[in-house]
């Protein structure tokens, strides 16, 4: 007898099919906290692991999408909105606005919409994966349902570095 699914995984696969996703919801063995440590079990591209950042945009939440790859630039993504500062969401603040911990935040499923923004590299890759709500669950999808079912916002959040972690990078 299998365990009954992670509260937060099994919210998770009922907005994906209620957003009409194609993909389900796999549980892996382990937790995958970091893009590298996602890709490395699923077997795929770092940058097709879809890292779901929460930042904190004139004190507002924004969720951004971006791969594993790819760097998120602050001042960019601040002009972008034409708001005068963008930075990461302390953990305290992610829990509240996704009701999801740090490492597992789903790019949907959360107590209210989010603002949010996917990263046009994520567009590199036919399939990518994204964190359902645990560390340790995950879904398949493409580029195009990610704007979809998040509606969502296609932008360039980075300055183009490829990396093996997702970083930061401050104004």
């Amino acid at each position: 007898m299998s365990r009954p699914p992670h509260p937060r995984v099994a919210a998770v696969a009922r907005a994906l099919a209620e957003a009409g996703a194609g993909g389900e919801v796999r549980v892996l063995p382990t937790e995958v906290r970091t893009a590298a440590s996602a890709a490395a079990a699923l077997d795929v591209p770092v940058g097709a692991i879809v890292n779901s950042l929460v930042f904190l945009a004139d004190g507002s939440p924004l969720l951004v999408l971006t791969s594993g790859a790819h760097r998120v630039d602050v001042a960019q993504v601040a002009a972008l909105l034409g708001v005068l500062s963008v930075a990461p969401a302390p953990a305290d603040e992610v829990r509240r606005h996704t009701g999801q911990p740090v490492g597992g935040v789903a790019p949907l499923g959360h107590p209210a919409p989010l603002g949010t923004l996917v990263d046009v590299e994520l567009a590199r890759y036919d399939r990518v994966w994204a964190a359902a709500g645990h560390p340790s669950a995950v879904f398949p999808t493409s580029y195009e349902e990610l704007l979809r079912i998040t509606a969502g916002t296609a932008a360039e959040v980075g300055d183009g570095l490829v990396t093996e972690t997702p970083e930061v990078v401050a104004p």
